[in-house]
């Protein structure tokens, strides 16, 4: 038996997963850590305690499965994307916190930046927006604030790296400096375009190029363990940032495929090919994965209250006790009768981009009851997808040909079918859901020659459940254009 081992390292917590040589899911560990709020809008984590959570994890999974290090034909790395870690390369040590990528302390620098006019520019370059999210001014403001950093990071003592590039150069023993393309994509610093960090943005940005990490495919050689850590080297042949892997693990590899995870918010990535779109609806060109030196492309579009607007009806409202209890509400009644839950509880996201908006819950009339109010809260996440999909068909993407969901919310088969009949696709829920680390698996068994392409990864990906679009094009379109009007009496709905 030979297996794959898959690093799952996200925003709250780490996890580790045992995968067969088929890219089944056999067993997994996982542990939350702290996250660090030192002031107003700053978010922080321990890299070191990252980076020990993740060792100890995959030593106590490999020895309550009985699996030695000889077995593991390779690993794969997933990681919460953006998070800046500057380190010291003599000694491995982080010079200060990690700064994760919901900080906004250089908010003010990225307001100055766009003043100036820059934002064009960057955009054009990495298909990102001029904002603190991505990793770039982190890293500056880190030089600018560590005593002594950015003079030694000019003598090339130092390096930068987001999550994935921390973990690769511990597992190696400082051997290995180096992240993929999809993570290098959200720096700020990379030209999507041309694959390479760009001179004219880290000018912009003032970062030595000596800091930064060698960028490959996502798929391909990142060297091996070290082999005190497991009892014998490992090699290293996948890394992809969360979203993107998520994307390979619902094998979304043709033009117009998309997958949506739908969990407190939701992060929907169309592919769109060879052709990175421009985007006019301030959605997000990214790399979806980059592979035998061939980029694709995706167009990525979040909301910021998926199953948060659940949460609220729990917690906030009180209106039901358990999540699990929206499904038989919605299908107690035949519709939400013209009732619109709009949940702006932090503004509205893409496309509409107004982070003033507040929630609204409209056309309530004497026989509401909480049945429509629960359908009008799971329906709200249904036309904010559609509101992703239309800005995604606006900016050129070709239209999908399917959807695949994954997340907590998607096991509400109320749910899933409605995103269908709202949307007007069909909606595939896949067998295996955790596809963030499946995707890592993915990439690192298709280099390591478990897999031999895309199309085998494909022919491995297994439905759960598919769901046909049902309800009449009439109806669809009226009731979406009752959410646009309910959308309209909360924020600035673009001409």
């Amino acid at each position: 038996m030979s297996y794959l081992l898959a690093f799952d390292q996200g925003t709250t917590s780490s996890r580790v997963i045992l995968f067969d040589q088929q890219a089944v899911p056999l067993a997994q560990v996982q542990k939350e850590f702290r996250q660090y709020y030192p002031d107003d809008g700053w978010v922080e984590h321990d890299a070191n305690g990252i980076w020990h959570d993740c060792l100890n994890l995959s030593r106590q999974l490999l020895k309550e499965q009985g699996v030695e290090a000889s077995e593991i034909v390779a690993i794969g790395i997933t990681n919460q994307r953006e998070t800046t870690v500057l380190w010291d390369r003599q000694t491995g040590e982080p010079l200060a916190p990690a700064i994760v990528w919901q900080d906004r302390r250089t908010a003010d620098f990225c307001a100055a930046l766009k003043k100036q006019g820059h934002e064009a520019q960057v955009s054009v370059k990495t298909g990102l927006l001029l904002d603190p999210y991505f990793s770039a001014t982190k890293l500056g403001w880190l030089l600018d604030n560590v005593s002594g950093a950015r003079a030694r990071a000019e003598k090339g003592e130092l390096a930068f790296g987001t999550i994935d590039s921390w973990l690769l150069w511990q597992l190696t023993g400082g051997k290995v400096h180096a992240t993929d393309a999809t993570n290098a994509s959200r720096t700020l610093m990379f030209n999507i375009h041309t694959q390479q960090w760009d001179d004219d943005l880290l000018a912009l940005f003032n970062i030595p190029a000596a800091l930064l990490p060698d960028v490959r495919d996502s798929a391909a050689d990142f060297g091996r363990t070290d082999a005190s850590l497991f009892g014998g080297e490992i090699a290293i042949c996948g890394v992809a940032g969360d979203q993107q892997a998520a994307l390979v693990g619902q094998a979304c590899f043709s033009p117009g495929m998309v997958k949506s995870t739908y969990g407190t918010g939701c992060f929907m990535v169309l592919n769109t090919g060879e052709q990175a779109v421009t985007s006019k609806s301030r959605l997000l060109t990214t790399v979806g994965y980059r592979i035998n030196g061939k980029t694709t492309y995706a167009l990525e579009g979040s909301i910021f209250v998926a199953g948060a607007a659940i949460q609220w009806l729990r917690d906030g409202l009180r209106l039901i006790s358990d999540a699990s209890e929206t499904e038989a509400l919605a299908r107690s009644i035949s519709s939400a009768r013209g009732v619109y839950l709009v949940p702006a509880f932090t503004g509205m996201g893409a496309p509409w981009w107004d982070p003033h908006a507040r929630g609204a819950l409209l056309g309530l009339t004497r026989d509401t009851g909480i049945a429509e109010v629960v359908t009008a809260g799971l329906e709200s996440v249904c036309y904010q997808s559609l509101d992703l999909l239309e800005a995604m068909m606006a900016d050129g993407a070709a239209k999908p040909t399917a959807l695949r969901v994954d997340g907590g919310m998607v096991v509400n088969n109320w749910l899933t079918q409605a995103l269908a009949d709202t949307l007007g696709v069909e909606v595939d829920r896949p067998v295996v859901t955790e596809t963030t680390a499946l995707g890592a698996a993915y990439l690192a068994g298709l280099q390591a020659g478990l897999f031999k392409s895309l199309d085998e990864i494909s022919s491995h990906w297994q439905r759960d459940r598919h769901f046909r679009p049902v309800l009449d094009e009439p109806t669809r379109q009226a009731r979406y254009a009752g959410w646009r009007r309910a959308v309209e009496r909360v924020c600035s709905v673009p001409e």
